[in-house]
């Protein structure tokens, strides 16, 4: 297939620090992988998480290969820009003495938003047919939590609707109609079988549908069945206890979450402590979604 003609899938995995959203990410990208396509994970900021959950060397900008069909990268905004920007220029030279200097940075760094755009712009880059080329079927987005996840997603509504005119404009434009088309962006929504992690999450969710119209998968993460032997044992134990508040809290949220418009999946609790063995277990439950 011509890198032109590829039918890429964009898909973001975010949710509320502490509730396994990287974890959840590299399985989503993982089960793509192990499906025949090739498949980058991303994670976005400064410092690599995968990195040590992986045992990596290093995991940088430029995509590492981590299992067969599978690579990992770390985005931040400026160096989504510094690419972008000497894929115009061309010349090195040339782009270090436009950016590069410090009433650039300046610029820059005050901008609103422009770190956002940048990422956004180079997620989409390919489908958009603008900068380097990205010839994956499939890129997962372990993005950022929470608030930080709806400022990113609102930065070129935002951008477009303060510049009408211009490539600027029309670049921005572009990115917001790839969120929007849910033939080409999903997005996961991951939190804990807990009250406050659910409420934060449907409201990240409401928040997502608001600015993209899509309605995000909520994955409830480390989600304990429990048996019915179990649930009717009369026991006074430690044990006991735990299990009856365990079934508590997990009933609590699953009444929260019986909404309209709110896709939910649960994802076990799996009893190790082996990066792989928790990626591949879950990889399982995303084979046929």
């Amino acid at each position: 297939m011509n890198s032109s003609e590829l039918n890429q899938q964009i898909i973001f995995v975010t949710g509320k620090g502490g509730v396994g959203k990287s974890t959840v990410a590299a399985a989503i990208a993982w089960s793509h992988a192990q499906a025949g396509q090739k498949t980058l994970l991303v994670e976005l900021g400064y410092q690599s998480f995968y990195q040590d959950y992986f045992h990596l060397e290093k995991v940088s900008y430029k995509p590492t290969s981590l299992k067969p069909g599978l690579d990992v990268a770390l985005w931040s905004g400026p160096e989504c820009l510094r690419e972008y920007a000497l894929h115009l220029i061309k010349v090195e030279t040339l782009y270090r003495l436009f950016f590069e200097n410090q009433v650039s940075r300046s610029l820059i760094n005050v901008a609103p938003a422009l770190s956002e755009l940048a990422i956004l712009g180079k997620v989409t880059s390919h489908l958009r047919k603008v900068g380097p080329e990205m010839t994956y079927d499939c890129i997962v987005v372990d993005a950022f939590s929470t608030g930080h996840m709806l400022a990113l997603l609102r930065a070129p509504l935002g951008m477009a609707e303060a510049i009408h005119f211009g490539p600027m404009g029309d670049q921005t434009r572009a990115i917001f109609e790839i969120l929007k088309d849910s033939a080409k962006t999903s997005f996961f929504v991951v939190s804990l079988p807990e009250e406050l992690p659910v409420i934060e999450s449907l409201e990240l969710s409401k928040g997502i549908h608001e600015t993209t119209g899509s309605n995000p998968v909520l994955l409830l993460n480390k989600f304990l069945p429990i048996p019915g032997v179990l649930i009717k044992t009369q026991l006074e134990s430690s044990f006991a206890n735990f299990i009856s508040a365990t079934q508590e809290r997990q009933n609590s949220a699953l009444k929260k979450l019986s909404q309209p418009n709110v896709p939910v999946k649960k994802l076990p609790f799996i009893l190790t402590s082996k990066s792989w063995e928790i990626v591949d277990t879950l990889a399982k439950e995303f084979i046929h979604a």
